[in-house]
């Protein structure tokens, strides 16, 4: 099979077990995958933090967003054209929704160099063992991983989204880790 409709393939499964994903099952997901990358030296140390603001099936990040926002320097990516742009968060109120997604942006916040960033926490529809990831299709994080010279590259997933092999394209980028439950 070619490795497009692997992909297609791949991500419809994935969804399905989402949607079969109980809320309160979700939240202690979410609350657990946190409890490990704060316990991450290199989480402890960082200054400047990339995340994302959660879709709904996906981890959510919201509330881990707001509370390191009042002792770290957080960040969230706006989809501008097929790019990234990254943004100091500030506050939610300050945050406007995006056309295509949906997804919720600081469309005001401070712009912020790739290079920056300490730590980084990435989505995706799927991981494997080595860090290579599936993403929604796009490829707007694979053309901005590569950029994020000093940060480590963090994937958060549920369990079942941690496969043996993510099929992978030569414009794929990998994370030096993926964090699930």
């Amino acid at each position: 099979m070619e490795i497009n409709n692997l992909k297609k393939e791949l991500r419809k499964a994935i969804k399905a077990k989402k949607l079969s994903l109980l809320p309160d099952d979700a939240a202690k997901k979410a609350m657990q995958v946190f409890a490990e990358i704060e316990s991450m030296e290199q989480f402890q140390k960082a200054k400047t933090v990339l995340a994302f603001w959660s879709l709904p099936d996906e981890i959510n990040t919201h509330d881990f967003v707001v509370k390191w926002s009042l002792n770290k320097r957080m960040v969230l990516p706006v989809v501008v054209g097929n790019d990234l742009e990254l943004r100091e968060f500030t506050r939610v109120d300050k945050m406007e929704e995006e056309s295509f997604f949906g997804i919720l942006e600081p469309k005001t916040g401070k712009l912020v160099d790739p290079a920056e960033i300490d730590f980084a926490i990435i989505p995706g529809v799927a991981f494997d063992k080595k860090g290579n990831r599936l993403g929604r299709g796009k490829g707007f994080y694979d053309r901005t991983l590569h950029k994020l010279t000093r940060a480590i590259k963090v994937g958060i997933a549920y369990e079942f989204q941690l496969i043996d092999s993510v099929p992978v394209s030569e414009h794929d980028i990998p994370v030096d880790k993926v964090i699930f439950n």
